[in-house]
């Protein structure tokens, strides 16, 4: 016996005798069978989203099988039909599959064929509904003006109702977060649902600046100020008047810089290297860690005083491991991106690949959500690399793979980029990549690429 939530199958027969014996076996088998005599009773009761399957006889008095399927069809693609048919109506029942029936059932049938069927169809609804779900969760989502903080679980919920009361006020913020969880996303949010909205977004990573250069970068400099300086230029802050700056791995920022830092923040000025003038400042400050400061500030490698002067108002970035209900969703969103940007269709996700995501511990967060589903997009539809595989990938670095893998993996992905960016002009890649237009063409169909799919796609800025 199938182990089932009384999931509802929809029974159509006009002969009561059918429709008593089916009814019976598939409650035996754990469903919740809703009996009907017509066609017509059948769709008065069909709801939107109905959950399970539709079985129906296809010769009735009135409108006949045949007749609904094209009629649920019209209403609900995504519903699963099952045709009876009559004992050796084999053209009928290829006229049923031609037309979008999930399955069909030639009389007699074993309770056991019904069973299945059913079961299949009810899995394959299952998985319709749920991404049926998710886009319009993506769409009601995606409606929200700016940058879009995807997802359901309490602990997003809770972050965007701080977003949006915190980007309404003056303050300075500091986001804490894992690498990867989103952090300059957050920080855009609240930019863009600020009246800063319009004005200059500087984002600054203190890691990744040379320590010789941060000061000039952030505070600017006159010319001669220092051997190179043979112009005056505008520092990030600066640039930023008006609108926000985003300070990225404020955890890295030089100690001696960190006291500058603090002067800037509380005086609202800066001072440009080798200038005695100080140039007033309307800019909010929106800093990013993924350190405790507190900690950092107790061991000597953070200050103190800009600790505190910082930590005005802080805001948590949960982690994907926090919001696994999320996944799905997230997934299901960068995949769409990424289908969009590349011109390609992106392989269905089945329920073994929802497992595979939620199974996963994501310990580079959103970041490397978004990157397996970029190469779900790329390579899982004409490679054979199923989520499964991607996912094992992820445990290991790109030297762990086999070199003919690692070769074939990054052959595609350039020819791919090159499709995007040429807008599948063959004679343009073939020239960009080296290679003879014989040599493209062969490497294109070892791929599962084609030019002419490329050939509407604008590249994105």
């Amino acid at each position: 016996m199938h182990e089932t939530s009384a999931i509802p199958v929809m029974l159509v027969d006009d002969e009561a005798h059918l429709r008593i014996t089916a009814s019976q076996t598939l409650e035996l088998a754990g469903y919740a069978p809703e009996v009907h005599e017509s066609a017509e009773s059948a769709l008065a009761a069909l709801s939107t989203d109905f959950p399970g399957v539709l079985v129906s006889d296809i010769r009735m008095p009135g409108m006949d099988g045949m007749a609904l399927l094209r009629e649920i069809r019209h209403r609900d693609p995504d519903l699963p039909v099952v045709l009876i048919t009559g004992h050796g109506d084999i053209s009928t029942a290829v006229e049923a599959m031609r037309d979008g029936a999930w399955d069909f059932l030639e009389k007699p049938f074993a309770g056991e064929r019904l069973v299945e069927v059913v079961r299949r169809g009810i899995e394959k609804r299952r998985l319709s509904l749920e991404n049926r779900h998710l886009k319009a969760e993506l769409e009601a989502q995606q409606s929200v003006p700016g940058p879009r903080l995807v997802g359901r679980a309490p602990a997003i919920q809770q972050l965007a109702s701080m977003v949006q009361r915190i980007s309404q006020v003056e303050t300075d913020v500091l986001l804490y977060g894992e690498t990867g969880t989103g952090k300059d996303l957050v920080a855009r949010a609240i930019h863009e649902r600020s009246s800063r909205g319009g004005k200059p977004f500087v984002a600054i990573n203190c890691g990744a600046v040379p320590e010789s250069t941060i000061e000039s970068e952030l505070f600017g400099h006159e010319k001669g100020a220092f051997t190179g300086a043979v112009e005056r230029r505008v520092g990030k802050f600066e640039h930023a008047n008006g609108g926000t700056v985003f300070l990225d791995e404020i955890e890295s920022m030089p100690l001696s810089l960190q006291v500058k830092l603090l002067r800037v923040l509380q005086e609202r000025a800066v001072e440009r290297l080798g200038s005695n003038d100080l140039v007033t400042l309307d800019i909010r400050v929106i800093a990013a860690t993924k350190t405790d400061l507190k900690l950092a500030a107790e061991a000597g490698r953070f200050r103190e005083d800009l600790y505190y002067r910082l930590n005005v108002v802080t805001l948590p970035i949960p982690s994907l491991r926090e919001r696994r209900e999320d996944i799905p969703l997230l997934f299901q969103h960068f995949v769409a991106v990424s289908a969009s940007r590349s011109g390609l269709e992106a392989p269905p996700l089945d329920s073994q690949g929802i497992s595979a995501l939620l199974a996963h511990d994501w310990p580079g967060n959103v970041r490397e959500l978004r990157n397996v589903a970029e190469r779900y997009v790329l390579l899982g539809a004409t490679c054979d690399y199923s989520l499964e595989t991607l996912l094992q990938g992820a445990h290991k670095d790109n030297g762990d793979l086999p070199l003919a893998q690692q070769v074939e993996v990054f052959e595609k992905s350039v020819i791919n980029q090159a499709l995007v960016r040429y807008q599948g002009c063959v004679a343009d890649i073939c020239d960009r990549l080296g290679v003879p237009r014989k040599t493209l063409y062969d490497k294109l169909k070892k791929h599962g690429l084609k030019a002419e799919d490329y050939r509407h796609i604008v590249e994105a800025e």
